[in-house]
C-alpha cells in the first residue's frame, strides 16, 4: 500500500485504510474520508503542499501530513 501523496494528478484512488490517532484521525474521518471511499487528486501546489482532491461530491485540500496517514490502492 502507498500513501495518498505518492499519487499523481489525475489518480484516482481508493482508502484502504486511514492511520494516526485521535483528533487528527477524527478530523479526517470527519471530512468524510473513511475506508473504502474513492478519491479524485485534481491538483498538487508546486512545493507539494496542499493537495486538492475530489471525495464525495466536493472539493477539498489536505496538508501533506494529513495525506500521509491515508493508505490508498
Amino acid at each position: 500500500m502507498s500513501s495518498l501523496k505518492d499519487f499523481k494528478v489525475g489518480s484516482t484512488v481508493k482508502v484502504v485504510k486511514v492511520n494516526g490517532q485521535g483528533a487528527v484521525k477524527r478530523r479526517i474521518m470527519d471530512m468524510g474520508i473513511t475506508k473504502g471511499t474513492e478519491l479524485y487528486i485534481r491538483k498538487v501546489a508546486p512545493l507539494g503542499d496542499p493537495i486538492e482532491i475530489t471525495v464525495r461530491g466536493y472539493e477539498l485540500s489536505l496538508r501533506k501530513a494529513d495525506a500521509e496517514i491515508l493508505d490508498v490502492e
